[in-house]
């Protein structure tokens, strides 16, 4: 090799370097990030000071809960609140009920939403663009007006007072089917059409192509999913008359005494709730980013 192309494959190096080399921001680029930082700071803090007011208060004693001036720091803070409502409520039950649900209901979710996305997505056909009109139009009715139909027929199919008739009602949803449809729209339709060319079958493209490159989108949906059910108060009070049957949202209404609420307590219980939502987040928060949707494809 002469001294030459040594050079040339040096200077190659570098400028190759140099292109992965994240970029720093420039002083008129910090300038202009300035007002938007200072605006994402002041939502935040406006999001989170009510929830860690919330948070904060779960640790006083009745006493000092309503007693002026309001302090957002507890003076003598106590877990008298969790451990009353532990004791109060079934908890234990309610998470078991509660994690079948989720666990059962998103997974169910997902994979019916992914099935439905892509064939609204890939497949040219009047009756499925009709049925995609369908499925946004039950998002501008409110959900109360579906109740009624909802509850006779998982009456009728006798899953009444079961953990089974409040998963039959989440399996398909709206928003997942316009997630995933929007999603597998900016798939290129090369990449499937490369995939039929080497013999591939629908069934196959659809499960080690599609469902791969969608990993960021499940995992979205999963997450939404999962807060969804563990949220969901309304639709397992009508379907569950069983105790042992209840959720945890149901629950935490049954702390509700009959002639006066025990703030402190409540507040404990309803903290206990949000720690499996926490949990959920933080682990799955990485996996959810941007697919490389192109890798299948050449130049």
């Amino acid at each position: 090799m002469t001294t030459t192309d040594t050079l040339r494959k040096a200077d190659a190096d570098s400028v190759r370097v140099s292109k992965n080399r994240p970029r720093r921001p420039t002083g008129e680029g910090l300038r202009r990030a300035v007002p938007a930082t200072t605006l994402l700071w002041v939502l935040a803090a406006l999001y989170a000071v009510p929830v860690l007011w919330f948070v904060l208060s779960s640790f006083k004693p009745a006493g000092d809960l309503f007693s002026l001036p309001l302090t957002l720091i507890p003076h003598d803070p106590t877990l008298s609140g969790y451990k009353e409502a532990w004791a109060s409520a079934n908890f234990s039950q309610y998470f078991i009920n509660t994690t079948i649900v989720c666990v059962i209901a998103t997974i169910l979710t997902v994979g019916v939403s992914c099935c439905t996305g892509y064939a609204l997505a890939k497949y040219d056909n009047k009756w499925l663009k009709a049925f995609f009109v369908g499925i946004l139009a039950t998002t501008m009715l409110p959900g109360e007006v579906m109740l009624a139909p909802l509850f006779l027929v998982v009456r009728d199919l006798g899953l009444y007072n079961s953990l089974a008739g409040i998963i039959l009602p989440a399996l398909l949803t709206a928003t997942g089917c316009f997630m995933f449809r929007q999603f597998f729209l900016t798939v290129p339709d090369e990449l499937i059409e490369a995939a039929r060319i080497d013999g591939a079958r629908e069934l196959s493209i659809f499960l080690r192509i599609m469902v791969p490159i969608s990993r960021p989108i499940m995992l979205t949906l999963a997450i939404l999913s999962f807060q969804w059910r563990w949220n969901d108060y309304i639709w397992p009070l009508l379907m569950l008359n069983d105790p042992e049957k209840f959720t945890v949202q149901i629950g935490i209404q049954s702390l509700v005494g009959a002639q006066n609420i025990n703030w402190s307590v409540l507040l404990g219980g309803s903290v206990i709730s949000m720690i499996p939502l926490i949990v959920v987040f933080l682990v799955f928060q990485k996996y959810v980013m941007n697919a490389d949707i192109n890798a299948g494809l050449k130049d």
